[in-house]
């Protein structure tokens, strides 16, 4: 608190203000009433909702298996907080320390918690966007809307891009027997999280399920009829897909606009924080009362070359919002840094994927179990000698160990010999990601350069 209130003074009667009713949100307000915070908490939100879980939308709720109103997020402690949803934050009065809000009220806090998330990437011409059957996915929401329309057996479907959302979005079409094509502008589906040699793996996948893929291009153009329904796609190869629903799977966008002017150190590439999730200001400096969590933060990771990594990643959400709290309630002494190492998985025509670690940042990927031809293998990536990564698909055993040799900065190859004798022999290949420069669709890491405190000040264009 300001002044010379007390940090137990604050635990009793401060006021917590958490924007962003979402997972990171939602675990915060958890943590801090954990640790016994017990002053006022309140949590806003720009959906009407109380706080879901989004990995099941591409997944069982396509697929017809749950319900979207029934993806709540389990409650693990009662927060006991104000809760302001339908209602977005439109501002930021950091020397007021106020949360300015869409209906004109005005949120007074001592703490600040930002989580506010990512937006799906709309389609960028507006009047095709609201063509009739064109969808993103993102909310529950969209995909209630999604799973109506695909319920209803449109003749085609076509998903654009080809990142995890796309790539699970296209599994639960082929699960339903839809017709689908998906367009992805790079070479492979997957190719900006895991590279060419495991992309290469996830297009056969996809085109042994029947996917009609189609690498290299881009739509150029969506059509619709007379009615304002969407009826075909243009390509930049000159072709035309006939389609009666089009998903646009084209990344996420931070939502980060609210925050304009605010003084904080926060873009499109997110808020930037130090490694206890406490927020930057323009000027480089670490603020006490600003902190941020999950999808929108990015902070600097020692195991990662300091690098600055937004990940969009649910195991991350939950850690950075424990950190987060944890921070908010602790003299300088005793908070603590966000080192978990990133994991993600993903489900999709029949095959589990799982990655620890940062794959995009490898250079080279060495097949340590399995093989790439029989889609079971674990993949481990390289970067400048050690072991930064790895990929399983339908091998997420073997996980645990290269997490832990990616703690332990592990040299790449691994000194070990193989448990796999079918890999005896095998050399590193080069990882095949594409240009930085080039976008591509879903990587689930961002590099956005390196920390401020790192002397080499270099800085790196983001994939």
């Amino acid at each position: 608190m300001s002044g010379d209130g007390s940090l137990e003074r604050f635990r009793r009667e401060g006021r917590v203000v958490v924007v962003g009713a979402s997972l990171a949100g939602l675990r915060a307000a958890e943590t801090l009433r954990e640790k016994g915070f017990a002053g006022s908490l309140t949590m806003i939100g720009d959906e009407p909702h109380e706080p879901y879980d989004r990995p099941p939308l591409s997944k069982t709720v396509l697929l017809g298996r749950a319900a979207a109103e029934r993806t709540a997020l389990p409650r693990l402690k009662e927060v006991d907080a104000t809760w302001r949803l339908g209602v977005a934050a439109t501002g930021l009065d950091m020397a007021g320390r106020r949360v300015r809000l869409t209906d004109g009220d005005e949120v007074p806090y001592d703490r600040l918690l930002i989580a506010t998330g990512v937006r799906a990437r709309p389609w960028p011409r507006e009047a095709e966007a609201e063509l009739d059957g064109v969808f993103v996915l993102r909310t529950r929401d969209d995909g209630a809307a999604l799973a109506r329309r695909l319920a209803a057996g449109p003749k085609r479907v076509l998903v654009v891009g080809a990142g995890f959302t796309g790539s699970e979005i296209a599994a639960a079409c082929r699960e339903r027997g839809l017709a689908v094509t998906v367009a992805e502008r790079g070479a492979s589906p997957l190719v900006g999280a895991l590279g060419g040699v495991v992309g290469a793996v996830a297009a056969d996948l996809q085109r042994r399920h029947g996917v009609d893929l189609r690498c290299g291009v881009m739509v150029t153009a969506l059509e619709g009829d007379a009615a304002g329904r969407v009826r075909a796609a243009r390509l930049s190869d000159g072709s035309t897909v006939e389609t009666d629903v089009v998903v646009v799977s084209l990344g996420a966008t931070r939502n980060t606009e609210w925050l304009a002017g605010s003084g904080l150190g926060a873009g499109p590439r997110g808020i930037a924080c130090d490694a206890g999730c406490r927020a930057f200001d323009i000027r480089g400096i670490v603020t006490d009362d600003v902190f941020a969590a999950g999808d929108v933060a990015r902070c600097p990771h020692p195991l990662f070359g300091y690098q600055f990594l937004s990940l969009e990643h649910w195991g991350n959400a939950v850690s950075q919002a424990r950190v987060a709290a944890h921070n908010m309630l602790s003299e300088s002494t005793d908070r603590i840094p966000h080192l978990e190492v990133p994991a993600f998985w993903s489900s999709q025509f029949g095959v589990n994927i799982k990655s620890v670690g940062v794959p995009s940042l490898g250079t080279e990927i060495l097949i340590a179990q399995g093989s790439l031809e029989e889609r079971r293998f674990v993949g481990v990536y390289g970067y400048q000698g050690r072991i930064i990564g790895a990929v399983s698909f339908d091998q997420a055993r073997w996980l645990p160990f290269y997490q832990e040799l990616i703690e332990t900065t592990a040299p790449f190859p691994p000194e070990f010999a193989t448990v796999d004798r079918r890999a005896e022999g095998r050399r590193p290949l080069d990882a095949d990601f594409p240009d930085p420069s080039v976008p591509t669709h879903g990587p689930t890491v961002t590099l956005s350069g390196y920390s401020p405190a790192d002397r080499r000040m270099t800085f790196t264009p983001a994939h």
